[in-house]
């Protein structure tokens, strides 16, 4: 009779506890190592085929030392703080780095894929980036293993991430405006494609509804996360009948386009408004007056990442899907509490 813990496929964590052995046990003899007793690994091997458990391709010897980070674009400083973690890692272990820059829409996507076959790249982070599952098989093909860092969209169950708590920053960010007294708290969001712009929009909501302010579409006004976008977004909600006493930008670059537009309006940060951003860049630190933000370890999810891929590569079949690092309220000078008028 098949039971039903014998139908489905296992993890290693189960094989492990039906077999009464460690998980470091369980992977020696997936992946070959000597060291096992031979009773224990042919009751592991037993396990193993019966519950249909999806084998990870051998651990891969170090081909090239090189590991491939791409963007979409490299001229934020959010960009450099990524290379910067990733390079600090890979530097320790022993790992090049080759960086590159292709556009989402993917007409770079083939003659980097080309290279990389060339390169035997011994891993892929993908930074800001999606791949259609096509160009996803022809990685993994390569034997190449790949990890997102602050994905674009939906990946795949398939596909590890590494990201930072944008919902809770969003919330806290929020909330610190609505503590000062702030109800009519205007929103410049992010770029649709974005997994984080969502979550930021969701975590704003979510915090004016827990504070019983209902809300106003008229508030939200959509951007691209350029300085740009920051500026016609303050423009837009300072048209308003009813201007808002302050905004929530979706990331500090368009904070900073905020405090044009509003210096431009005449009005006075952050006695006539309030400003809070997303990312705690260096310039939010400098600008007059510093600007309240969320500080987002961007260098830590590259750390993180990096850390991760070089796991993979040892061979370690328990990293999680998803990995979140934390957010920081960091308190400076462009947020006050509301005047009545």
């Amino acid at each position: 009779m098949v039971t039903k813990q014998d139908s489905g496929r296992a993890t290693i964590s189960e094989i492990a506890r039906e077999a009464g052995v460690s998980v470091p046990t369980v992977s020696k003899v997936l992946n070959g190592h000597a060291h096992v007793a031979a009773a224990t690994r042919a009751k592991v091997e037993e396990i193993i085929a019966r519950r249909d458990y999806a084998r990870r391709p051998a651990k891969r010897s170090k081909k090239a030392g090189l590991i491939d980070l791409v963007f979409p674009g490299m001229g934020s400083e959010w960009a450099c703080e990524i290379i910067e973690g990733v390079e600090r890692v890979a530097q320790e272990a022993g790992y090049g780095t080759v960086v590159s820059s292709l556009s989402l829409d993917g007409s770079r996507i083939r003659p980097w894929l080309a290279n990389l076959a060339e390169r035997k790249s011994d891993g892929v982070l993908l930074a800001v980036y999606e791949l259609d599952s096509k160009q996803i098989q022809r990685i993994k093909s390569l034997g190449i293993p790949v990890i997102l860092i602050d994905p674009v969209g939906q990946p795949g169950p398939d596909l590890m991430t590494v990201g930072a708590a944008n919902w809770d920053g969003a919330f806290s960010a929020t909330e610190h405006l609505l503590k000062l007294g702030h109800t009519r708290i205007g929103m410049i969001g992010g770029r649709e494609d974005l997994q984080c712009s969502s979550a930021r929009e969701d975590g704003y909501l979510a915090a004016l509804r827990r504070a019983g302010v209902e809300v106003d579409p008229s508030l939200m006004v959509p951007g691209d996360f350029s300085t740009e976008s920051g500026a016609r977004g303050t423009e837009a909600l300072l048209a308003l009948p009813q201007r808002p006493t302050a905004i929530f930008t979706g990331n500090d670059a368009q904070a900073l386009g905020a405090y044009r537009a509003a210096r431009s309006a005449g009005l006075r940060i952050p006695e006539d408004l309030s400003i809070i951003g997303f990312d705690d860049i260096p310039a939010a630190e400098w600008i007059e007056p510093g600007l309240t933000t969320i500080r987002q370890p961007v260098v830590q999810m590259a750390e993180t990442a990096m850390r991760a891929l070089l796991r993979h590569l040892e061979g370690d079949e328990e990293l999680p899907q998803r990995i979140e690092l934390g957010t920081e309220l960091v308190v400076r000078g462009s947020t006050a509490a509301a005047r009545a008028r």
